[in-house]
């Protein structure tokens, strides 16, 4: 399955997967076809689904056809543009700037990491750009996408390596 993402208004959007559309927060500033690391963009593109990222203490591990990975206390993502793991996963602590993955609120419950510069790498175009589960009140994220967790739930199971996300402005 792939997802359309388009703008509604700034940081609020539409995801659509086949026939169902789901309300979706991104990044503050809406979206745009440059990212820079920290501009809070959504970054406007067709990106491939890498893998799922998910809380094995917070929920049972979902169907997928994604790879999967458990986030542990000590994941992270790298999002210092001048480290060699730039926008990779890291083990914490860290010696550069890195995301932590194991959060308090539920966010990063259910994460699918998306081929946003990551083939290659570029220094400063963006890092850490996720499909993640929405704060209650949809407030925006940093660039990424959140949605509903019942929502990102129920599209995991339609997920596979072919799936990407068709993120555009309007």
């Amino acid at each position: 399955m792939n997802l359309i993402v388009t703008s509604v208004n700034g940081h609020r959007g539409v995801l659509k997967a086949g026939a169902a559309e789901y309300r979706c927060a991104l990044g503050p500033a809406g979206i745009w076809l440059q990212k820079q690391e920290g501009d809070g963009v959504t970054p406007a593109g067709q990106f491939p689904m890498r893998a799922l990222w998910y809380r094995a203490d917070r929920l049972p591990r979902p169907r997928t056809g994604l790879p999967v990975h458990e986030i542990r206390r000590e994941s992270g993502w790298c999002d210092a543009p001048e480290d060699p793991n730039y926008n990779r996963p890291v083990q914490l602590p860290y010696p550069a700037s890195a995301e932590h993955l194991w959060r308090a609120d539920h966010v990063y419950d259910l994460v699918v990491t998306l081929g946003h510069n990551d083939d290659p790498v570029v220094s400063h175009a963006g890092s850490a750009i996720f499909l993640h589960i929405a704060s209650p009140d949809f407030s925006p994220t940093e660039g990424c996408v959140a949605i509903d967790r019942d929502a990102l739930v129920e599209i995991l199971g339609a997920l596979d390596t072919q799936s990407h996300i068709d993120i555009s402005a309007g």
